[in-house]
């Protein structure tokens, strides 16, 4: 059972990247314009690029980017293995950015809300979220998130 949900798990990835290649972020961006360079550069341009860049990150498994955007604060000893975890449980589907504060290129802190739909051996869920954002030198950075329902 686990061999097939690993093969419905690289099939979506595969799909979400056919059309035109847009960024699994939902931004409408092809990945190339989008994603790709803050998870090449590790230097996203504002909280919410950041935010969708990790969404990003998680549909194509890419641990240590999501280690690394995560605030030295914040990295927990287990946090690697609990993201290698989330990465290979869940097959996420989508991503709707519900709410944004603050966060711009100019701002130290920011806020944003969002939703994630994922599919986890072979049910639908969703992951409501409301997250923190700061920035660690010139790099906006992941500092935590309120689950929501």
């Amino acid at each position: 059972m686990k061999c097939l949900y690993n093969i419905f798990q690289m099939y979506v990835k595969e799909e979400v990247m056919k059309e035109e290649n847009l960024c699994p972020c939902g931004s409408g961006k092809t990945y190339e314009l989008c994603c790709e360079p803050c998870h090449q550069n590790h230097n996203a341009p504002t909280a919410e690029a950041l935010m969708r860049s990790r969404y990003s990150a998680f549909v194509f498994g890419l641990v240590d980017y999501l280690f690394e955007t995560t605030h030295p604060s914040h990295r927990a000893k287990n946090l690697k293995a609990d993201i290698a975890s989330t990465c290979k449980g869940l097959a996420w589907t989508g991503l709707e950015v519900m709410e944004k504060w603050q966060g711009r290129e100019g701002d130290k802190v920011g806020k944003v809300a969002f939703r994630a739909s994922f599919v986890q051996e072979g049910k639908n869920g969703l992951h409501v979220e409301h997250s923190r954002f700061k920035r660690f030198g010139k790099a906006w950075m992941y500092v935590d998130g309120e689950v929501k329902g």
